[in-house]
């Protein structure tokens, strides 16, 4: 307990070592720096996933090695009084060290650290060993705090950095070693370490006095001779069989041994495979719930258990609540999406509080969840569910010390009394609809004249499923034009849907009635192929050039995105090099893992990538560097207010010249007047896009664009794009 008492006036208790244990300590620090030693070069030699298992191996052996040379060394010192260690505290204390071991493997990993990597590295592993020791010590809980002699607590702790520097410096230095040379030095280097270690430790023991008359409140906690000669027993197997893996890993280099480890990582892979296959089919990645496919299949099978025990004495219900969360996008927009993403775990944690265990809580779209409730009796009882999520969600959420109030909207339907199966996720989203209507932070049960919107919906949901086939989805391209040259070097594919009764419907109509409806998928695929096909279309009329399309978030968590992509350019005959992934900047940062994995898989089929909307998102800098993209795409909302606004012109001068430092292209969108075109010229912003050059237009359009009819004065097409257009 780091409490510091003055020395005068009291009374101390007279310690004393057990010799016999202090010589298993210092053994075990030995031993454990010589098989530390060995883990170091394996971690440096071995790359990819190997490296990462050695990295961990070496943490763990390194980190419980210290450790057990620690606990061994307290189970040495010996007061008048039994002593006992807290539980929680002693394994907090073993993952200090661990982790502080693992940030020294991981900088002696690194071929080329320099000065600063390395001085930070050896203070952060001897701040993790100075925690664990006197997170060791505070697990001995007096009644009388510990008195520190702090000017030895200080030697300590240089001593521990001193030790950690040492070892840093001799994983270094014993990676050019080889043979008899090796073996002798790292002895001598594993003796160092260990005394170190040891001297450590030893000198923060001495830094502790003991109040006369204290007693241990954990004295029947942690402890005993047994517990030592289990962690003596049970630390010997692990560096010896951490030791034995070098050895092995070292010198069999054989052919068999290859292919059996690479069986071994393949079936791993597989069966790693097979579980993300699973919990992206089933599950949303952000809260971990069911989503809208496992809802929907949930819902199913209870309606048919219902069907079945439903008879003349008995009547089953079921209830879905549709909920929405109020006030969500301003929070999502001024905090950023990471913030966000809190919100809505939390979020979701509260609703599954709520449920029990026999019902079903689903995120289903961005701040949209449903819930299925078996087993009800009336709409009473769904309301009082209702009212208890609607005052879970009232209360403060906590973020970065502030406290944010967001509510919710809350429609409900019973089953059978408010529709038959398939129109009860409609009917729901319609009662909520109505709840938002009247002002958010309600409920409403649904009336049967809600139904004509959910109808509305359905009906437009069911013509969207059926348009591809019926030939009323197609592509328009708008031109992208060089900025250097004034010649269009590209296009991008862009939805659109001609009703038949209803004309033209807006993207941003039907496709968020794909996401809410899980069309999206058919509809993202459609588009790579459509796009694919007048690729090779062009080609064989002479035109050459670069296609965008867009990506959505639901495309980039399908497995085998970039394979259905490759199949596509494949089967048409299309170099990877003409098809450029757009892929919003709020999307790559929803869930960077999955957004760095798609972009490595597309990048190595050779298919160009582009950032849209660049400067809308929250993005890590340091995450965006590491992403395998060509291009940045500036949003339309900074280029609208470039003429008028000083600090929408910041903006775009710092993203292009970030882009050009990170090595990618600049495109900008929306450009609507020759002001803008002129500024964005004068801050060489690579490409342009938007109305000021051209609109979206079929590809028959383009392609007669191409051959010189087009608008007297607009941009032509760039010379590289031709390849012996044909004549009309």
């Amino acid at each position: 307990m780091l409490i510091d008492f003055p020395l005068v006036a009291t009374t101390f208790m007279t310690s004393d070592y057990n010799a016999v244990l202090v010589a298993v300590s210092v053994i075990i620090a030995v031993f454990s720096s010589f098989v530390t030693l060995g883990l170091a070069r394996r971690v440096r030699m071995a790359s990819g996933n190997l490296g990462r298992i050695w990295w961990s191996i070496g943490s763990m052996v390194m980190g419980t090695g210290i450790w057990a040379m620690h606990f061994i060394g307290m189970q040495a010192f010996e007061l008048p009084i039994l002593l006992g260690y807290n539980g929680l505290i002693t394994l907090l204390s073993w993952l200090a060290v661990v982790v502080a071991s693992g940030i020294a493997l991981a900088v002696a990993a690194r071929p080329d650290y320099r000065w600063p990597q390395f001085l930070t590295a050896s203070l952060f592993m001897g701040g993790g060993i100075c925690a664990m020791h006197y997170l060791g010590m505070h697990a001995i809980e007096l009644t009388l705090p510990i008195v520190w002699d702090w000017e030895l607590v200080i030697v300590s702790a240089l001593i521990a950095i001193l030790a950690s520097a040492t070892a840093l410096n001799l994983f270094r230095v014993l990676h050019s070693l080889t043979g008899r040379q090796l073996w002798l030095y790292q002895t001598l280097a594993a003796l160092v370490m260990g005394v170190a270690i040891c001297g450590m430790h030893y000198t923060g023991m001495a830094a502790a006095h003991f109040a006369e008359g204290s007693i241990c409140l954990t004295a029947n906690a942690l402890g005993g001779p047994e517990l030592t000669t289990i962690i003596v027993i049970t630390t010997a197997m692990l560096l010896i069989a951490a030791l034995f893996s070098t050895l092995l890993d070292a010198r069999l280099q054989s052919t068999a041994f290859r292919l059996n480890q690479s069986l071994q990582d393949s079936n791993t892979q597989l069966q790693k495979a097979n579980a993300e296959l699973q919990q992206r089919a089933f599950t949303d990645p952000l809260t971990n719930l069911p989503n809208r496919l496992l809802f929907e299949d949930r819902l199913a099978h209870a309606l048919l258990r219902m069907g079945r025990s439903n008879h003349q004495k008995v009547r089953e219900r079921a209830g879905v609540l549709f909920v929405d969360l109020d006030g969500f996008k301003p929070i999502n927009d001024s905090f950023g999406h990471a913030s966000g993403d809190e919100i809505l775990k939390s979020a979701a944690e509260r609703l599954a509080a709520q449920a029990r265990t026999s019902d079903t809580v689903a995120r289903v779209g961005g701040d949209e969840f449903l819930v299925l409730l078996e087993d009800v009796q009336d709409v009473a009882a769904c309301m009082a569910v209702a009212r208890r999520i609607l005052q879970a969600l009232s209360e403060p959420f906590h973020l970065g010390g502030k406290e944010l109030q967001i509510t919710c909207s809350i429609g409900i339907v019973v089953f059978p009394d408010h529709g038959v199966g398939d129109h009860l996720i409609a009917h729901a989203d319609a009662a909520m609809y109505a709840a938002k209507r009247n002002g958010g932070n309600s409920i409403v049960v649904f009336e049967p004249h809600m139904g004509s919107d959910a109808s509305a919906q359905l009906e437009l949901q069911n013509d969207l499923r059926h348009a591809i086939a019926r030939g009323q989805i197609t592509l328009h391209y708008q031109p992208k034009v060089d900025g250097s040259s004034g010649s269009i070097i590209g296009v991008e594919a862009l939805l659109r849907w001609v009703h038949p009764e209803r004309g033209m419907i807006s993207p941003d109509t039907f496709i968020a009635l794909a996401e809410r409806f899980g069309i999206i998928l058919a509809l993202g695929n459609w588009v790579i192929e459509e796009a694919c096909r007048q690729l090779a279309q062009w080609r064989a009329l002479g035109l050459h050039m670069r296609v965008a399309i867009n990506l959505s978030v639901h495309q980039l968590r399908e497995t085998g995105l970039a394979q259905r992509i490759a199949t596509a350019l494949q089967n048409h005959g299309v170099d990877a090099d003409q098809l450029l992934c757009e892929i919003t900047e709020s999307i790559a940062m929803e869930d960077t893992l999955a957004t760095q994995r798609t972009f490595e898989e597309l990048r190595d089929i050779g298919v160009y990538l582009s950032i849209d909307d660049f400067g809308t998102g929250y993005s890590s800098l340091n995450y965006l560097r590491q992403l395998p993209a060509q291009q940045l795409k500036i949003d339309r909302s900074f280029i609208r207010d470039l003429e008028t606004e000083e600090d929408a012109r910041a903006v775009v001068q710092a993203v292009v010249g970030l882009a050009h430092a990170l090595g990618l292209r600049v495109v900008a969108e929306g450009v609507e007047t020759a002001g803008q075109r002129d500024i964005l010229l004068n801050m060489r912003c690579d490409e342009l896009q938007g109305y000021f050059y051209a609109r979206p237009m079929p590809a028959d359009m383009l392609l007669a664009w191409a051959r010189g009819d087009k608008p007297a004065g607009t941009a032509d097409f760039s010379d590289s794009v031709f390849g012996g257009l044909a004549p009309a």
